[in-house]
């Protein structure tokens, strides 16, 4: 057994134990796998391992990767997320090659993906980044504008709507990070009260998984516990 699948195991087993301590069901919870700067052969261990959606931040990174996991793997079909900033000049490739896309934030950029979604697949699924804890490094639409864009989103062909992603001030206090955590899920709740459907809050990685899943989280963005370490200056 390689180490990436010891690791799975590992933050399977911890989501699990985290979701049961909040009472909540496990199968309601997906684990989003963030392969970013690994290369396509630690993917490749983790779809033998079971695993099938992967978060990628860097388009160009994510699309070579994308095409040697394909020849590498031909037989599984693997579901690609876009959680990383958006670049006008990226939104067809990011239309065209993925199944879900977490960091929404203005309405141009919504526009553009719906345009350029091509009509033979279907619809792409979107999250609203929202800027939960005000950072002025951070992306995200501030809290008070979500209902308003996700109102604009809900229209528009060729996306579907799901929920809600933050990235909250990094904290090793769980107190702090559930409290962020639940300010996304009472945000959520009131855009669903504004008559908008949604589905997902993808909260929570690494470092804060069991807080953000106490606090609803459907799926959790995990990344250094299952692929190590990560070298950016590789």
């Amino acid at each position: 057994m390689s180490l990436i699948s010891d690791n799975l195991q590992a933050v399977r087993a911890d989501l699990i134990a985290a979701a049961l301590a909040a009472d909540r069901d496990p199968q309601q919870i997906n684990l989003l796998a963030v392969s970013k700067t690994f290369g396509a052969e630690a993917v490749v261990e983790a779809a033998r391992a079971g695993q099938r959606c992967f978060g990628e931040n860097y388009l160009q990174e994510a699309l070579d990767k994308m095409q040697q996991v394909q020849t590498l793997l031909p037989e599984l079909a693997l579901e690609w997320h876009f959680i990383g900033p958006i670049q006008s000049n990226k939104t067809r490739q990011i239309a065209e090659n993925f199944s879900w896309v977490h960091s929404v934030d203005r309405a141009k950029i919504a526009t553009r993906l719906s345009e350029q979604r091509p009509a033979s697949l279907t619809p792409l699924n979107i999250c609203l980044q929202v800027n939960i804890s005000g950072e002025s490094t951070k992306s995200g639409v501030l809290p008070e504008q979500a209902l308003s864009l996700a109102k604009m989103i809900a229209t528009l062909p060729g996306l579907r709507l799901r929920g809600l992603m933050a990235v909250p001030e990094s904290s090793d206090d769980v107190l702090l990070q559930r409290h962020a955590f639940s300010q996304l899920r009472q945000l959520k709740e009131q855009i669903q009260a504004g008559g908008i459907a949604l589905d997902t809050l993808s909260m929570g990685m690494s470092s804060d998984m069991g807080a953000a899943i106490a606090e609803g989280s459907t799926m959790v963005r995990i990344g250094s516990a299952i692929f190590g370490k990560r070298d950016y200056a590789k």
